[in-house]
């Protein structure tokens, strides 16, 4: 258990745009911060961050909260994770008691692979550092590749020993269970027999981006021509090598402020970038670059430069990945290195001066390196020459941007001696095809969903009006609930004919004490038990306190809760996210006194309410065919006159 004490200095410490900052590149849009959602896959602006309020929006999926529900939805932890997470970045010491059995026995798989994963991690650094082995064959092997002490700490490399079970063995005697073992793909399990999978391999951690351990990557030292020379995780339900990318903990910070991102093939070559003072680099780790990858990235930057060694195949291989790229609508430079030389080799031997300058040098625009690069293999074979021009322009048809593929387009003219019109007209050719394909593609889903049973249709759902009215008293509660306003009351009274009319008094209160009196005199309590809890801590603090710190009542609510404080709160600020202003466009705010929106709120919840007990009372008059049913009668009737008389005040008509 975290105390109570470290709780409160988290809270008073963090800042939701710093914490959001280290994942998602924000820009600022008037008093809030926008940027690209990093729950879902999109290209404009849905997530929106508040620093006044404390609290971000994700529009296109509807999340929100403060910083610690933000920590949770992203990293998928815990509360006391989240709050450990935090704690560490801004440098707060945490205190807790030692967890029981119970506890440990209690947390999920999820949690569980976490845990055995970061203690692998610890395990492996430990044999590094502290074994004789480690020292002389691991850490060894890291000081040849150049690496410094503090490097090695800083990424967490470690040393697997050279024997069959040694890991799996001290982590089960130290109460991890096989089964995690076995799911993290520490340890490989064959009938009776267990072995490490990484025995006798240097040991780089794959981190997410807020420093979970996710997997590892393990190199061989041996000449074991049987062996992998790499060899990483399994897939598993933490690590997911398409989604993932080496480095991006330690580089996000940089690659946030310097606004561009260097993309690199090996750990080794991440690694030795950071030594030499070029920290906004990340590596694929091995694999082909995914869309998910390039997205992880666009969530820091828009500006990608990949760096390749001089080898020719391996680059043409590469240029698969730069119209991926595109496609996502980023900005792609490529850098070279001269031939022999990796960026590995290339940081190690020269130094950070000369390395920003030969980077800043030779970065080609993606349309220069590709030209220069298919031109050498087509030489003055007009055919070969066709087709580079071809390849070039369906990589500028992947680029989402008008404008941008028109720049391109032109810059490509100038470049392969070749006019626009063609290029364009090419262009245009190749989108129509798109089309047709997309168009295909279309009919054939089409046609699975021509013809539908009743019973496969799926049906309107219908507005819940009850959650609609509860939602808007709630509002007015939380923008409004400590203003004074005049009320127009109502008060039902018999007139000189014997008949029930609702007579108007004025009276001057808060909004929150006009609510609470007349929910409780109808004895109206919310359906939604989210509201009802928010509701109750809402009258409680305007009674003690004239204005309403939001920041510490959404740090105390419970996430749900707090989820339906940060929709409300919210609302308006989704106008920024699309710059409207700027383009002389000014939505307009509904303008309503407070007092007449709370007032005619609580009479559509009458109104509501009594077409609910008129309903069940005529359940049993159907029900019960008895002397009693007359009684009954009249009630609806006395109910069904006092809705007439609401729904008069409210200007409705009835059905």
């Amino acid at each position: 258990m975290i105390s109570k004490a470290t709780i409160d200095k988290v809270f008073d410490a963090i800042r939701v745009e710093e914490v959001i900052g280290d994942f998602v590149q924000l820009k600022k849009s008037g008093s809030n911060y926008k940027g690209l959602s990093p729950f879902t896959d999109e290209k404009t602006p849905s997530f929106m961050v508040s620093p006044v309020k404390q609290i971000w929006k994700d529009f296109s999926s509807g999340k929100g909260g403060n910083a610690v529900a933000f920590i949770m939805e992203h990293e998928h932890f815990t509360y006391p994770e989240a709050i450990k997470y935090l704690a560490k970045k801004y440098g707060i010491e945490v205190e807790e008691t030692e967890a029981t059995d119970e506890q440990k026995q209690q947390a999920s798989e999820r949690e569980s692979m976490y845990l055995v994963s970061e203690y692998a991690q610890k395990y492996f650094e430990e044999n590094l550092w502290n074994t004789e082995l480690g020292k002389a064959i691991g850490l060894s092997y890291f000081k040849e590749r150049g690496f410094n002490d503090d490097t090695i700490k800083k990424f967490g490399l470690g040393y697997s020993l050279d024997q069959w079970e040694a890991f799996t063995r001290t982590a089960m005697d130290d109460g991890y269970q096989l089964e995690f073992l076995e799911k993290t793909g520490l340890t490989i399990v064959k009938e009776e027999r267990k072995f490490d999978r990484f025995k006798g391999r240097v040991m780089f951690p794959i981190h997410s981006m807020s420093g979970r351990v996710l997997g590892f990557g393990g190199r061989i030292l041996t000449n074991d021509k049987k062996a992998a020379k790499y060899l990483n995780s399994p897939e598993s339900d933490i690590y997911h090598k398409s989604k993932v990318l080496y480095g991006i903990y330690q580089a996000k910070q940089a690659i946030a402020k310097e606004d561009n991102c260097y993309l690199v093939e090996g750990y080794t070559d991440v690694i030795q970038f950071h030594q030499s003072g070029i920290h906004n680099v990340v590596s694929s780790s091995g694999t082909a670059l995914t869309a998910e990858q390039i997205r992880l990235i666009n969530r820091l930057t828009k500006n990608i430069t990949v760096l390749f060694d001089g080898d020719a195949a391996g680059l043409r291989a590469s240029l698969r990945g730069i119209d991926l790229i595109l496609e996502e609508g980023m900005n792609v430079k490529v850098c070279t290195f001269p031939e022999g030389e990796d960026p590995d080799s290339f940081a190690k031997n020269n130094a950070y001066e000369d390395l920003v300058l030969y980077l800043e040098e030779n970065a080609k625009d993606f349309i220069q390196f590709k030209a220069s690069l298919l031109m050498q293999e087509a030489k003055n074979d007009p055919i070969k020459r066709a087709e580079v021009i071809n390849d070039i322009v369906r990589s500028i048809a992947k680029i989402p941007n008008n404008i941008q593929r028109e720049v391109y387009v032109q810059e490509c003219s100038k470049i392969m001696d070749i006019s626009e019109e063609v290029l364009f007209n090419t262009l245009a050719q190749l989108g129509r095809k798109e089309l047709r394909a997309a168009s295909r593609k279309e009919r054939q889903e089409r046609k699975a969903f021509e013809v539908l049973r009743p019973e496969q249709q799926q049906k309107v759902e219908k507005v819940d009006r009850l959650s609609v009215l509860e939602h808007s008293l709630i509002k007015s509660l939380l923008l409004n609930g400590s203003k004074q306003e005049d009320f127009e009351d109502l008060a039902l009274k018999l007139n000189d004919d014997g008949e029930m009319v609702l007579e108007p008094e004025q009276v001057s209160m808060k909004v929150f004490q006009k609510m609470y009196l007349d929910l409780q005199q109808d004895e109206i309590a919310f359906a939604n038990q989210d509201f009802q809890e928010l509701f109750n801590i809402l009258v409680e603090r305007y009674n003690r306190d004239d204005s309403l710190d939001m920041k510490a009542m959404i740090n105390e609510l419970t996430p749900s809760v707090a989820s339906k404080v940060t929709d409300i709160l919210m609302n308006e600020e989704r106008y920024e996210l699309h710059d409207w202003e700027r383009k002389n466009i000014y939505p307009k705010v509904k303008d309503i006194e407070v007092a007449q929106q709370v007032s005619d709120t609580i009479l559509n919840l009458r109104c509501y309410l009594i077409e609910r007990k008129v309903l069940d009372l005529q359940t049993q008059t159907s029900e019960n065919k008895n002397d009693s049913n007359g009684e009954i009668l009249g009630e609806i009737r006395d109910y069904y006159r006092l809705r007439m008389l609401l729904s008069k005040k409210l200007r409705r008509v009835l059905n």
